[in-house]
């Protein structure tokens, strides 16, 4: 079963995850990096350029999601060394930092509250999220092409996908891409049609629609929608 709400870190969701059915998962890609909790371990999840299908284990997952763009200046890290990959705290962080964080998230209540508490703590001693992030991410997201986006924030090609792939993972047309993918994936599970999904996401068909759907999920739209048309 999975469960989410919005952070009190701006930006942020809070969720947990405990698999209810035999099998492994899919996680979708979604411009996002996660901060993750699972069995006392702390792990981090880069953002993801296709679907990542986890393990068959039953055990609960917790989490925060950061929103996209964010998490590599709270980590440290650039995202594109993160891209498509799963990786321990420890890998990150020196050894002690990392104790410390991960014995605060495992004295808690429950995992989620602590991965948000540790979260808020470290967003409180780094620097406030770029606002040139939260720019490039609301122009990509409205459907506006890359060169667009580029004139509109006064950068360079050059300049956005640099600043992108440290931020994102991938250049912007990448994560136009998996942004424009989680909007028609909202319209389409609240009932609207796939031709319908398809022309008010900016897919030029409902062929190309199912095209991006199967090569970013793994999955052809009526399955991962769980239902035909």
């Amino acid at each position: 079963m999975y469960a989410e709400r919005v952070s009190r870190l701006t930006g942020a969701v809070v969720w947990t995850s405990t698999p209810t059915e035999p099998g492994p998962g899919r996680v979708l890609p979604d411009g996002c990096m996660d901060l993750l909790w699972h069995d006392g371990r702390l792990l981090v999840a880069g953002p993801d350029t296709r679907a990542y299908v986890t393990g068959s284990g039953q055990s609960l997952w917790a989490g925060v999601r950061f929103h996209p763009g964010t998490a590599p200046v709270l980590l440290g890290v650039p995202a594109a060394a993160l891209r498509d990959r799963r990786v321990d705290l420890a890998d990150l962080w020196p050894a002690a930092r990392t104790r410390r964080l991960t014995a605060r998230v495992n004295a808690a209540p429950d995992p989620a509250s602590g991965l948000e508490e540790a979260a808020l703590s470290v967003a409180a001693d780094t620097g406030p999220p770029d606002p040139l992030v939260r720019r490039i991410v609301a122009a990509l997201d409205a459907g506006c092409s890359v060169a667009a986006t580029a004139d509109a924030l006064g950068i360079g090609a050059r300049r956005l996908h640099r600043r992108s792939l440290a931020a994102f993972g991938y250049g912007p047309k990448t994560l136009a891409r998996v942004l424009r993918l989680q909007r028609a994936l909202a319209l389409a599970r609240g009932g609207t049609p796939l031709a319908e999904t398809a022309a008010r996401t900016g897919y030029a068909d409902q062929a190309h629609l199912a095209r991006d759907v199967r090569e970013l999920t793994g999955l052809p739209p009526g399955e991962l929608l769980g239902r035909r048309g």
